[in-house]
């Protein structure tokens, strides 16, 4: 989603917009049904009377933003938390109690969760179906058996992979199939997905989307949790909204919004506007002039001005990132020129990018942006470490804990303690973290990749009105992201690369978002 020009406030309980929910078949006994279900975790209740239900077959969205519930809730149907006393959860009409991972896998209830839990040396085949192999006593593993059971799942999905290729050189998109083959080796009824799309392009996450449908065409319920909105209202029927761990509703996708689903999730309206504005005039800060990198891109042209937002689009393999990469010296074209205000720049390292005043924002936060185990505080002052070095060549504790406080407060993070592990944070809050140890180097040009991945809606909002008031102040700043609305409404130009070269340029407003979509998508 996009940076809303304005919000106002609407009923913050129950979000009351007009909406009814589903008129279900009486006839029809729904798979899985919870009602009255709380959770308090030391005095803090995180799930208040939530209610839901799932028919068999069907693919329902449970949605909301970060920390309404989801989890928790996903938690108590698996059995990994038992819910407050007064809980009702049904499977098939019939009371289950005393839920536990163990039973909750025996009843059909699979979850397959973001970082997808797979074992990463291990083959295809021995991730699929290992299950097979676990017992009270050690035995003898049948690889046969195995592979056997593996192909078999693949095939149902209608999907090829090599059994016999570890899952550390999977791309993640196939990496997302082994762990669905996986839930169905158990026999499952009902899978949870949780952000199963954050990390895939539009081809992949089309391509993941027709699984989900031939599973609901073979009777398996799936729980669809994505903060990708669109496909969200593409492949589920119904969509159940928690906010602030309370149950808003559940509602038919048919006829459905975006716009109005985001209303429902944050209880705010947020009004969309075209961002546009004309900087012809403005001084160039970057520019790069036939960028050309062997079997990656090629030919590369583009200018951007002060206090600008450039956006680049398109689809997978089109070349986005590796352009990014080579700006900010990781890696070296083999032909063109980049210059920064004007001055001739060649970066051998990040190093030289850095000390020219690139920031890069990676699309990979977990992996790239962030050290998870490490603090908040570290994270935040990890760019400028010489920066705050005193007589004595070592940190001052004061000029870092000053930093770190300042950043904080100047991008509103949400926080328990600066030393708190910045793994504890939510994903719009790690998104601020990712920025603020960026800013710290104080850039003259932002290259932002993907800034949104796996950042729910309402937290979305928060970041672009962060990036918009750095161009305000002039920073230059390249957008890159494959979703279009994330560019037609934060952007002042949008290019359009398409296998490696720079194929259009666009004006939000002149040319219409349903018409980038076609280009980009055709």
């Amino acid at each position: 989603m996009s940076q809303p020009a304005s919000t106002h406030s609407v009923d913050s309980q129950r979000g009351d917009i007009d909406f009814a929910p589903p008129i279900l078949e009486a006839d029809r006994t729904p798979l899985l049904k919870l009602e009255n279900i709380s959770k308090v975790f030391g005095g803090v209740r995180a799930l208040r009377e939530v209610k839901f239900d799932v028919m068999p077959g069907e693919v329902l969205c449970l949605a909301g933003e970060n920390g309404c519930g989801k989890s928790t809730i996903i938690k108590i149907i698996s059995g990994v938390y038992t819910p407050e006393p007064g809980a009702v959860m049904q499977m098939d009409g019939e009371s289950i109690e005393g839920l536990d991972p163990a039973r909750a896998r025996d009843l059909g209830i699979q979850v397959i969760w973001q970082d997808l839990a797979l074992f990463p040396e291990m083959t295809v085949a021995e991730n699929i179906a290992f299950e097979q192999n676990l017992g009270p006593r050690p035995r003898v593993v049948n690889y046969g058996k195995m592979k056997e059971a593996a192909r078999r799942i693949l095939e149902r999905l209608g999907v090829s992979i090599d059994l016999n290729r570890s899952v550390r050189s999977l791309p993640i998109a196939q990496r997302q199939i082994v762990a669905i083959a996986r839930a169905l080796v158990r026999d499952a009824r009902l899978v949870f997905m949780d952000e199963p799309t954050a990390s895939l392009s539009h081809a992949e996450t089309e391509a993941l989307l027709k699984i989900v449908r031939r599973l609901s065409a073979d009777g398996i319920a799936v729980v669809f949790v994505s903060h990708r909105l669109a496909e969200v209202l593409n492949v589920c029927t119904r969509v159940t909204v928690l906010r602030d761990g309370q149950y808003v509703g559940t509602f038919p996708t048919e006829g459905m919004t975006q716009t109005r689903l985001t209303e429902l999730m944050t209880g705010r309206t947020f009004d969309y506007e075209v961002r546009s504005t004309d900087l012809s005039a403005a001084p160039v800060v970057f520019e790069v002039q036939g960028l050309s990198r062997r079997r990656e891109y090629r030919d590369v042209s583009f200018k951007v001005r002060k206090g600008e937002i450039l956006g680049l689009t398109g689809r997978l393999g089109a070349g986005r990132t590796e352009v990014a990469l080579s700006l900010f010296g990781m890696t070296r074209p083999a032909a063109g020129s980049m210059r920064i205000e004007g001055k001739a720049l060649s970066p051998r390292s990040n190093r030289d990018a850095i000390r020219a005043g690139i920031a890069y924002v990676s699309e990979d936060r977990l992996q790239l942006g962030l050290v998870q185990q490490q603090s908040i505080g570290d994270n935040t002052v990890s760019t400028v470490l010489n920066d705050l070095l005193d007589s004595t060549q070592l940190i001052s504790s004061r000029k870092r804990n000053a930093l770190i406080h300042d950043w904080i407060q100047q991008l509103a993070v949400k926080i328990g303690k600066p030393d708190d592990a910045v793994s504890t944070l939510s994903g719009g809050n790690q998104q601020r973290i990712v920025l603020a140890k960026w800013l710290a180097t104080n850039p003259k040009f932002l290259i932002l990749d993907s800034p949104t991945v796996g950042v729910d809606v309402g937290a979305r909002a928060g970041i672009f009105a962060i990036i918009h008031k750095l161009a305000a102040g002039g920073m230059a700043i390249l957008l890159i992201s494959d979703e279009i609305p994330e560019v037609y409404f934060n952007s002042d130009r949008i290019l359009h690369m398409r296998d490696g070269r720079i194929v259009t340029e666009y004006v939000p407003g002149k040319t219409t978002m349903e018409q980038i979509e076609r280009d980009v998508h055709a």
